[in-house]
């Protein structure tokens, strides 16, 4: 018997009408307490879900996301604990997990992706496993990751299957650099990429509908008390250590010579994307009360790497009564223009 054949159909875990159309993390959350109280068996469960950027477990949230257009578009950030790169979700996507008892994780993974390409090529969709975890339209492009982790003796693997999306906050959501999007644009992204809905005579909701018909054969259903536990799981996810970051931390050096006020560097320490630390140099003359340096770091240190977020703190700070001639926005160009560009 292979991997497939022992894993599916699984058992179906369906949740109560007012469980759906929930956030993300109350999903991710959901995956974790079904691994943890639930007896040993094969899950899966399927779900949908609002605009959302979700980073791989040990991404740098400002590398890999344009946080503050995702604030201006109401897309929610949010990272999982499986590894991977950042993937862009709304109600387009169809998003499926499946929960398994302690085992080697890698043939598990593989008989999962197999398992959803080979239903997807059942319903009408021509695709193939491609790389080490992406599901493609043949000669076409990417509509499926997947990724997955360990939990409490237990593995969780889960992805998405693109049937159509948002392509504007795709490529806004996804894009950290204006600079670099506006020079790529849309038509370099979505070449990468392929819609669902351009291979299957049906919506997303008849997809669902249809995986779950090949992928299960049996069901359980989440009680009232489950939901209340999954939603104090769910709150941990919204953390600022979580979002943000605990990787290790990296220092970066940026300047530039403003005119009118001289050369002004800022040597940034982020935790993740957190301001861990600042230091200030260069050859512009001080006009604050007390030293530059300390003005900015106590404006800055703890505060995301978040233009939006930096941009309300230097309005408040106002520079040019720390620094003769400084702007907050010539601030925002130096850390913003030199790490974007340092990142590239």
């Amino acid at each position: 018997m292979d991997n497939a054949q022992k894993i599916f159909p699984a058992c179906f875990v369906e949740f109560p009408p007012e469980a759906e159309r929930q956030r993300c993390a109350f999903y991710l959350a959901a995956e974790e307490y079904i691994a943890q109280n639930f007896p040993e068996d094969y899950y899966v469960f399927s779900w949908q879900i609002g605009p959302t950027a979700l980073l791989g477990r040990n991404q740098t949230l400002h590398k890999e996301i344009n946080f503050d257009f995702c604030k201006q578009h109401g897309i929610d950030v949010l990272r999982r604990k499986s590894g991977g790169g950042t993937v862009y979700a709304d109600w387009g996507n169809l998003m499926t997990s499946l929960i398994t008892p302690a085992g080697s994780v890698e043939p598990i993974f593989t008989a999962y992706v197999h398992q959803i390409s080979d239903g997807l090529n059942r319903i009408g969709a021509p695709t193939e496993v491609s790389g080490r975890n992406d599901i493609t339209l043949k000669g076409g492009g990417k509509i499926c990751g997947n990724a997955f982790y360990h939990l409490a003796r237990h593995n969780i693997v889960h992805g998405t299957m693109l049937h159509d999306t948002q392509m504007d906050l795709m490529i806004g959501a996804l894009n950290p650099d204006p600079d670099k999007l506006e020079s790529q644009g849309v038509k370099s992204v979505r070449s990468r990429i392929a819609l669902l809905k351009d291979y299957l005579p049906f919506g997303v909701d008849v997809l669902r509908q249809k995986m779950r018909l090949i992928l299960t054969d049996r069901s359980v259903k989440l009680t009232v008390d489950d939901l209340a536990e999954i939603r104090k799981i769910e709150a941990t996810y919204y953390t600022q250590e979580m979002i943000f970051g605990q990787t290790s931390k990296a220092t970066t050096v940026c300047s530039d010579r403003i005119e009118g006020c001289g050369r002004v560097e800022f040597s940034i320490t982020l935790r993740g994307s957190i301001i861990d630390d600042l230091r200030l140099g260069g050859d512009f003359f001080e006009v604050g009360e007390k030293p530059a340096e300390a003005s900015f770091q106590e404006a800055l240190i703890g505060l995301p790497f978040s233009r939006e977020e930096i941009t309300d703190r230097l309005n408040e700070l106002k520079p040019q009564a720390n620094i003769r001639r400084l702007e907050a926005k010539e601030v925002l160009h130096i850390l913003f223009h030199n790490i974007n560009e340092k990142n590239t």
